[in-house]
């Protein structure tokens, strides 16, 4: 294995575009999001660096647990470098199929935030607006900052009240990272010059397959599977190929069943999970190398032809 690089120059973005790392069913796991605005400057941690007291940690970490919740810092884009006033602003996005919700609430002070939370469905408003996040966190990632600050500013110059840009997603490598709520879908290597087309196709109800790593709401192998149907029977639809069950038959091996609509009844997808190992630190700041988790399809049925469609890969943890 070829040594981890110790130049300060190494970008993980940078090498994971060469090896062509794949990045499907990378999604991070998330039930809903909990979205609160803080202007910054935002530390390496999102929760532990926001300087918010003690009791409103243990209160965000408490309702993220309950509701199988991911915790992100949001604030309005920087691209023309014009200061940004925290407004109090706060969201709890729902991304269950087919109960998808967006409910947007503001406190005067993070200190509110305790007692709003513990009675959210009543301080909060539903919104049928998207919402639509970009990472954008230097200080945990350069290659977050870098890549993913353009492709915000593209985003809020056509979608002003609907971007954000956020903290850690996940996938650092996978820059820029965009998060499209309310389904959960978690889009990696997104060009800036094709942010506004990404949005544009998500609200006409379309999953683009060129950039998706994957649905929050969804575990790894369901993520691959699903993908690999999408592929093979040419299903773009969002809320198309709803998964119906999830039977690991052996460690590793993974059985997903999926609705595949009327017209050709339930989809059956088997993968496989193997670890490959990087010759690279797969973040910026990781310092050493590690594996990478990937899906490889066993089995799609139906499907003419389709007995092994490529490698999906994921990366715990990242």
């Amino acid at each position: 294995m070829t040594s981890p690089p110790t130049d300060a120059g190494f970008r993980c973005s940078d090498a994971a575009r060469e090896r062509d790392d794949p990045f499907v069913a990378t999604a991070p796991p998330a039930r809903c999001w909990l979205l609160v605005e803080h202007p910054g400057p935002w530390g390496p941690q999102a929760l532990g660096d926001a300087g918010f007291p003690p009791e409103v940690v243990d209160a965000i970490g408490a309702f993220c647990r309950a509701r199988g919740g991911r915790f992100q810092l949001i604030r309005r884009s920087r691209s023309r470098g014009e200061p940004t006033a925290d407004r109090g602003r706060f969201a709890v996005v729902d991304t269950t199929p087919g109960a998808e919700s967006v409910r947007w609430g503001r406190v005067e002070s993070p200190a509110a935030l305790p007692a709003a939370l513990a009675d959210v469905e009543a301080v909060t408003t539903p919104s049928s607006e998207p919402v639509y996040l970009v990472c954008a966190h230097g200080r945990h990632d350069a290659c977050c900052a870098m890549r993913g600050r353009p492709v915000a500013a593209e985003l809020a110059a056509a979608y002003p009240e609907r971007t954000w840009e956020t903290t850690h997603t996940g996938g650092d490598r996978f820059a820029a990272n965009v998060v499209l709520l309310p389904h959960g879908l978690v889009l990696g290597r997104v060009p800036a010059t094709e942010a506004v087309a990404v949005a544009e196709r998500y609200e006409a109800g379309e999953v683009d397959t060129v950039w998706v790593r994957g649905r929050s709401f969804l575990t790894p192998p369901a993520q691959a599977a699903q993908h690999h149907a999408r592929l093979a029977l040419q299903e773009p639809g969002i809320d198309a190929l709803r998964v119906l069950g999830v039977e690991v038959r052996e460690p590793g091996l993974t059985e997903v069943t999926l609705d595949g609509g009327a017209a050709r009844g339930p989809v059956t997808v088997v993968v496989r999970e193997r670890w490959v190992a990087s010759p690279t630190p797969l973040t910026c700041s990781a310092g050493r190398a590690a594996s990478m988790r990937v899906f490889d399809l066993v089995e799609l049925t139906p499907g003419a032809d389709v007995a092994r469609t490529g490698t999906l890969g994921a990366v715990a943890g990242r």
